[in-house]
């Protein structure tokens, strides 16, 4: 499973975290910063994310920013990206169980880092049930995609 990541200051100590314990996992990373940390613009960020799920070149995203919302609002701008703010496991679990989240939204100032970890473990390690939850999750791409139409 390749996975993006990315933060704006505020996440950034908990990205690095995060980079390092996947890496230690075996995931495939790619890291799309910011290399240092400096006051950046969130919607940037995830604006790669958002574009690396969408175009296929990642298979999930992760992204930090202070609370999680700023990132949570961005990415969702993107067709086919459904991204969960999640600051607690059971919400971790239930946005792959019946949401199918492909984009996990956290914040660098509401979770520490260990239990970032842990809510970062359960969104990749919990699959999708399908079933009921696959027609659901199908309704949201056919309204994304009307509204996407040029």
């Amino acid at each position: 499973m390749r996975i993006g990541i990315a933060s704006d200051h505020a996440g950034f100590e908990v990205r690095k975290f995060l980079v390092n314990a996947l890496k230690q996992e075996g995931y495939d990373i790619a890291d799309f910063g910011p290399e240092v940390c400096r006051s950046v613009d969130y919607p940037d960020y995830a604006a790669k994310v958002g574009t690396a799920v969408q175009t296929g070149r990642i298979d999930r995203g992760i992204l930090i920013c202070a609370t999680g919302q700023g990132m949570n609002i961005s990415v969702n701008k993107f067709p086919r990206v459904r991204a969960a703010l999640c600051n607690d496991i059971y919400l971790a679990k239930m946005a792959r169980e019946h949401n199918d989240a492909n984009v996990l939204c956290l914040g660098g100032r509401v979770v520490a880092k260990e239990l970032a970890w842990e809510i970062t473990k359960t969104f990749l390690e919990t699959p999708f049930q399908g079933g009921r939850h696959r027609r659901r999750v199908n309704k949201i791409h056919r309204i994304t995609d009307e509204f996407n139409r040029p």
